[in-house]
């Protein structure tokens, strides 16, 4: 059996070390981890991985953008989208951004090894959960309601200043966080409520009653 090698990237390192006892003993050797995407890149510019696990909502980069950055410089890596999220709107952002897989973070141990098995002998995989909600979109022509998206407590602070026309800076100010976070929250704030810009994103906030 053909040994396939290995990256994870996630924000958690819990993930990560359940993620490389599951692997064990497998073909799926794990030669890489970390919960950073420098050292990702630092890592690749030596070293390429066959696959790389890819949590699309890291703390310092969206992995939406990472995987578009990661495929410009290295193209003959397969990249699988790890999230929890299942709203279509990151399925389809990082599937443009050159991802070929995408499995939600509930997946069981044969999933993930099928998903990394096909993507790395160069086939598509999405999760049967994903791919039955992009198949009832396509039929009914509606996007699932944005209302299932999950928005965290510390998310919700933060739209709340926002539609308060407070900065990136005033928020990291008023919360103690870095500029980073805040402006990382930001992006996945837009992404989750599909909002193009600011104005739309406080309207969209207050239309669904989230501020």
């Amino acid at each position: 059996m053909n040994i396939i090698r290995l990256a994870i990237i996630d924000d958690h390192q819990v993930v990560i070390n359940g993620l490389v006892a599951m692997f064990s003993g497998t073909n799926i050797q794990v030669i890489f981890t970390s919960t950073q995407s420098p050292a990702l890149l630092n890592f690749l510019a030596h070293t390429q991985p066959d696959v790389i696990l890819m949590d699309i909502q890291m703390p310092d980069v969206n992995g939406i953008d990472l995987t578009k950055t990661v495929l410009k410089q290295y193209p003959g890596i397969k990249i699988i989208a790890f999230s929890s999220f299942d709203d279509t709107h990151y399925v389809k952002q990082v599937l443009r951004n050159g991802a070929t897989g995408y499995v939600l973070k509930n997946a069981d141990q044969a999933t993930l090894r099928q998903a990394i098995t096909a993507v790395a002998n160069g086939q598509e995989y999405i999760h049967e959960p994903i791919r039955n909600i992009l198949i009832q979109e396509s039929i009914t022509g509606q996007r699932r309601s944005m209302f299932e998206v999950p928005i965290t407590k510390r998310e919700k602070e933060i739209l709340k200043l926002i539609a308060e026309e407070n900065s990136n800076q005033e928020i990291a100010d008023r919360l103690f966080l870095s500029l980073r976070t805040v402006e990382t929250h930001r992006f996945n704030l837009t992404q989750k409520l599909d909002a193009k810009n600011t104005a739309a994103l406080v309207k969209e906030a207050y239309k669904r009653g989230l501020v």
